[in-house]
């Protein structure tokens, strides 16, 4: 398990050359690496240890175990509400299970393993695309400038083929930010659709899990019914048939507990907490994106912010005679350069596109 574990951590290795923001890659790799370690966990506990455990009399019990454990077990939900001890057995677990139209049954974790990972993969398809899309432009134009370790001729040669590189692809890089932005709203969607998804996986339950457990502290102790036990029982009831030895068909009750539940609980308790603060990250994302993109006024103290040593005027002059894509490009820029060597060839670009625009209009 520690070799399993330790091997994602190459997910989270910092990059020396960054291409996209920081929610971006809480989205891509840091939920990624969560769910991918949620459902290592639940699979070893669920694989290695015993995943459910029936008490049954007259059946050997792995064969009860066995038939339970497939074919799914149950609770009765208006037994949530009895006083355990006296009333039930235990939370879910009363006696009157004959009405069959009562009862809740539970299949869904069975396969909680196998949809955190197919929820990890989708978490980590945006940051797969935008790879592919990137193709490694930005470390190419960087040329290692982003390191001030080197000659300064060498620096000098870099910084002048980056700047000829900027002036002679202008207006060709609106599809690399088009491309960028598509990958961050594909978070977006991929959040709330995985949120929906849950909710109904789970019977519809997910949406309120997390406020459910917090709004347990305004409730006194004897009235408290624990929301995780409703969404994962602990215990549960199961009925098995089989023929006697006259032929007659018996039918055996047999209470299960399932210890693998504990840790699904715990395990979603945190995936809720973490998707809504994903979710209002993201949100607040798409704002910011929508302002960049339509409030062409604010660009200018953008890239000012970036790097303060830019002037003002610079910064003015550059997001006025480039478009969105070029713009985006000389932005992230700023985060992967050495800033004295940004603000250089921000300078000079400045200088550079100013009179290009000034002899078209002439």
């Amino acid at each position: 398990m520690y070799k399993l574990l330790g091997s994602l951590k190459s997910y989270l290795k910092w990059q020396d050359i960054q291409t996209d923001n920081a929610v971006f890659r809480l989205h891509n790799s840091f939920t990624t690496v969560l769910l991918l370690t949620c459902s290592l966990i639940i699979t070893a506990t669920q694989y290695v240890g015993q995943p459910i455990s029936c008490i049954v009399n007259g059946i050997p019990p792995h064969v009860v175990n066995t038939f339970c454990w497939i074919h799914s077990t149950f609770t009765m939900p208006d037994a949530f509400n009895r006083q355990v001890g006296r009333e039930v057995a235990h939370p879910g677990v009363a006696n009157d299970f004959n009405d069959k139209d009562a009862r809740k049954y539970y299949t869904y974790y069975q396969w909680v393993c196998f949809v955190l990972f197919f929820q990890a993969m989708a978490c980590y398809t945006p940051k797969f695309l935008w790879n592919k899309f990137e193709g490694g432009l930005m470390r190419m134009i960087v040329m290692g400038l982003n390191i001030t370790i080197c000659t300064n001729e060498e620096k000098e040669a870099k910084r002048d083929a980056l700047l000829d590189y900027l002036i002679k692809h202008v207006k060709r890089h609106k599809l690399y930010a088009i491309r960028y932005w598509a990958c961050e709203v594909l978070c977006f969607i991929n959040i709330v659709l995985q949120m929906y998804l849950m909710n109904r996986f789970f019977d519809g339950e997910f949406i309120s899990y997390g406020t459910n457990i917090m709004g347990l502290s305004d409730v006194p102790q004897e009235q408290r019914m624990d929301p995780m036990v409703y969404v994962f029982p602990r215990v549960t009831k199961c009925i098995f048939h089989k023929y006697g030895a006259g032929g007659s068909l018996q039918t055996h009750d047999s209470l299960c507990i399932l210890p693998l539940n504990i840790v699904n609980e715990k395990t979603y308790v945190f995936i809720w907490f973490w998707y809504w603060i994903l979710l209002v990250l993201l949100v607040g994302l798409m704002i910011f994106r929508a302002c960049i993109i339509f409030m062409p006024k604010f660009r200018p103290r953008l890239l000012n912010a970036r790097n303060r040593m830019i002037p003002m005027e610079t910064c003015r002059t550059l997001s006025r005679r480039l478009d969105i894509g070029d713009w985006w490009l000389i932005y992230m820029l700023g985060r992967n350069l050495d800033p004295v060597i940004y603000k250089e060839v921000m300078g000079e670009f400045a200088k550079q596109v100013e009179p290009a625009k000034n002899d078209r209009n002439k």
